[in-house]
Formats: C-alpha cells, sequence, structure tokens
C-alpha cells in the first residue's frame, strides 16, 4: 500500500507501523486520519492515548472503522449451519466495537469537543461464497487466534441456504451489511470552545418551538427600551 501511494508536489514521508505502537514524537501532528483499521487492533484504549499525545493541542483525530453489526447475516448463517450440522458453533467473524463503547473511550482518553455517527452499507452478492471471496481479497478473512481453522463443505453449503433463505433479495442474491462509524476527537488546548456554565441557559428546550415568537418579543422590548 505504501508502494502504491504516489508522490505529487507535496513531500511525503510514508512509514510501516503499528497502531498500537506509533513510532511518533508528542505533539508531531495537526491531524490524524484513520481509515477502517481500528477493527483490527487489540488495545484500542492504549491506541487512543497514543494518537493524543502525538497530536499538537487542538489538533483532531479523525477516523472511520467496521462497527457494530456489520456482517451479521454472515455470522448468523454460519453459527445456524454449524449448530444444525455439528452440534455447535465457532466465532467466524471478528467482534466488532459498538458506537456507544467508542465515545467512552474518546472521552477516557482525554479527546475533547468528541462527535460520533454511523452509516449502514449494504453490498449485494450473488451468494455467500462470492462474498468470503472478496473478504479475503480485502484481507478481512478471520485472525483469531482461536479460530477454528476448519469449516466442513457440508456445514459451508447449508450456511449458503441458510443466508439466501433468511436475507435473501427478492430480485436474487444476498445483502452483506457494513456498518461503519466515524467519529472525530480533538485534543484539548486553552484557545477551545468551553461548554457553558450549568444553568446560565436563558432559553428552555421545551420552549423550542416558540423561539421566533420569544426573539420577537425581546427585539420589541429592546426597542421600547431604547
Amino acid at each position: 500500500m505504501l508502494k502504491q501511494c504516489q508522490e505529487n508536489e507535496v513531500q511525503l514521508l510514508k512509514v510501516h507501523g503499528d497502531e498500537e505502537f506509533l513510532p511518533f514524537e508528542k505533539n508531531t501532528f495537526d491531524l490524524v486520519v484513520s481509515s477502517l483499521s481500528l477493527h483490527w487492533v487489540n488495545d484500542l484504549p492504549g491506541t487512543f492515548h497514543q494518537v493524543l499525545s502525538c497530536l499538537k493541542p487542538d489538533g483532531a483525530f479523525v477516523g472511520a472503522m467496521f462497527s457494530g453489526d456489520t456482517l451479521f447475516e454472515l455470522r448468523c448463517a454460519l453459527q445456524i449451519a454449524e449448530m444444525e450440522r455439528e452440534g455447535g458453533f465457532a466465532a467466524h467473524v471478528s467482534p466488532f466495537t459498538e458506537m456507544r463503547d467508542i465515545g467512552n473511550l474518546l472521552t477516557r482518553a482525554g479527546y475533547s469537543l468528541t462527535t460520533i455517527d454511523s452509516d449502514e452499507i449494504s453490498v449485494g452478492y450473488p451468494s455467500m461464497f462470492e462474498l468470503m471471496h472478496d473478504l479475503k481479497g480485502m484481507g478481512e478473512n478471520g485472525a483469531s487466534r482461536t479460530r477454528k481453522n476448519i469449516l466442513h463443505r457440508d456445514t459451508l453449503q447449508a450456511a449458503t441456504a441458510i443466508y439466501k433463505e433468511m436475507y435473501g433479495l427478492e430480485e436474487g442474491g444476498i445483502p452483506a451489511t457494513f456498518q461503519i462509524l466515524y467519529f472525530i476527537g480533538w485534543k484539548p488546548s486553552p484557545t477551545q470552545q468551553k461548554p457553558s456554565d450549568r444553568g446560565s441557559a436563558t432559553r428552555s428546550l421545551a420552549d423550542l418551538d416558540t423561539l421566533d415568537s420569544l426573539d420577537d418579543m425581546t427585539s420589541a422590548d429592546d426597542k421600547k427600551t431604547t
């Protein structure tokens, strides 16, 4: 991937590193971006701390990662097929971090002004085998040390039928769901915006639908006073 990253007029420094052991000094970057790699990190809290350390004050950490319900169809089909054919099941799809957990981890690591959002992308495939072929090509096949190394042929055939029966598309084929979680966190800085003090609000959320009329009344009172 580093070799395929073509250089242009912007000077680049290519580093083959590890997210869990970042080789950068403190206060180095204005921005750190991570795209769909953090689901392979074993120590997310440690990685978040290291990214925070190498950011400059008021620097931003922007990321996207697979989460939650990613590939839930494949997971369910394999589990049911193994239960039917082998009397038990093993994990063949890696676990993914939940949206609520990322917010807590960012806050505990020391980030401020955090924002989190998510999106679901459904990709159609002719069958489960094409999906598994694509996952292998993406380098996203299971890598757990305790994973089951063998999937019997009859179990795979049963899983394919179960997948199509439970989640098959009307026009044919099957869907594969990828849930993408997006987040941004900032390294604290004295120049950042600060939340207002508790109790300093001049309007109530209960009056949200009448704010326009309240603002008009306030403007009229100001004119009378003037």
